[in-house]
Parts: C-alpha cells; sequence; structure tokens
C-alpha cells in the first residue's frame, strides 16, 4: 500500500529537523570544550552538553530510520 506524500514530506520534515537540533547540540558541545578557565563547572556543564549531544543524535537517528521506513513503504511496498 502506498504511503501519502503528505506522510513522506512530513517524515522527511521531522528529520531534518532533529538533524539541526543534533548540528546544534554539537556545536554547544564544542564550544564547551574550549573554555577560558578549567573548572569543575565548567567540566560538569560540557559532560552534560555530551549528554545532550548524544540524546539529540539519538532523536535524528530514531527520526532518519522512521523516514527511512516511510520510503520504502513508498517505492517498495514493504
Amino acid at each position: 500500500m502506498a504511503i501519502e506524500k503528505a506522510e513522506l514530506d512530513q517524515k522527511q520534515s521531522e528529520y531534518k529537523a532533529a538533524v539541526e537540533v543534533w548540528i546544534a547540540a554539537i556545536r554547544h558541545e564544542e564550544a564547551l570544550a574550549s573554555p577560558a578557565q578549567h573548572s569543575e563547572a565548567e567540566i560538569d556543564e560540557w559532560e552534560h552538553a555530551h549528554d545532550e549531544e548524544e540524546e539529540a543524535r539519538d532523536k535524528a537517528k530514531d527520526a532518519k530510520a522512521a523516514y527511512e521506513d516511510a520510503l520504502r513503504k513508498e517505492f517498495f511496498d514493504f
């Protein structure tokens, strides 16, 4: 059964949005990796940013898988 174009568009949009959040999380983590002062608080903030990056990556991967599944359904009917 074919999938609606609107659903494909939605899955693609969700994937792109998730990737943009992931990119922002990577940039935030990277910015914290080069602090002017090396303090315990900054290390904690950097580690927290890493956790947020991992969460964003997982969401992007899930969104990609959902989009890929929708494409497979559309083009290969499975």
